[in-house]
């Protein structure tokens, strides 16, 4: 018998290998066209828009998003340590709203998150971690500024 929800389940956890293609091609180039795709993997273009549609409904792929040049920022990584009586949740979400930081990770190890940030100068990543240290919960933080990125 025919379920639509069956049929959402079936096809999010169905991953072949052209959906494995198609998803390290847009991983690297979101942008890329439909038609290159198909070009560079043996498909039509119909059959990669389709494929990248249910790869979008079916939830593997969440958003695309483009990623700034560094050229002129300065980033750093703060690790935060949440108080034993605060949510670790809710505190993540409070960082994700201030202006500078870019990912949240909730970590194991001596400190409970670890945050990017990133600003045009030094005097914005102070203020972004003077204004993550007033958030109800965090109890201590570490910051590294980084100086080079490897790709």
């Amino acid at each position: 018998m025919y379920s639509p929800s069956r049929k959402k389940e079936e096809m999010s956890s169905s991953i072949d290998d052209t959906d494995e293609k198609i998803i390290r091609i847009l991983q690297a180039d979101s942008r890329r066209a439909f038609v290159e795709i198909a070009n560079q993997i043996g498909l039509s273009e119909s059959a990669v828009r389709r494929r990248v549609k249910n790869l979008v409904d079916g939830g593997q792929i969440k958003r695309f998003t483009i990623e700034l040049g560094a050229s002129d920022k300065t980033s750093a990584i703060t690790l935060i340590s949440v108080s034993s009586t605060a949510d670790t949740s809710a505190v993540s979400a409070r960082l994700m709203k201030l202006g500078g930081v870019e990912v949240v990770y909730e970590i194991t190890g001596q400190y409970d998150i670890a945050a990017i940030i990133a600003a045009p100068a030094i005097v914005e990543i102070n203020k972004c971690i003077d204004d993550i240290r007033k958030i109800e919960g965090v109890s201590d933080t570490n910051t590294v500024i980084i100086l080079k990125t490897i790709r």
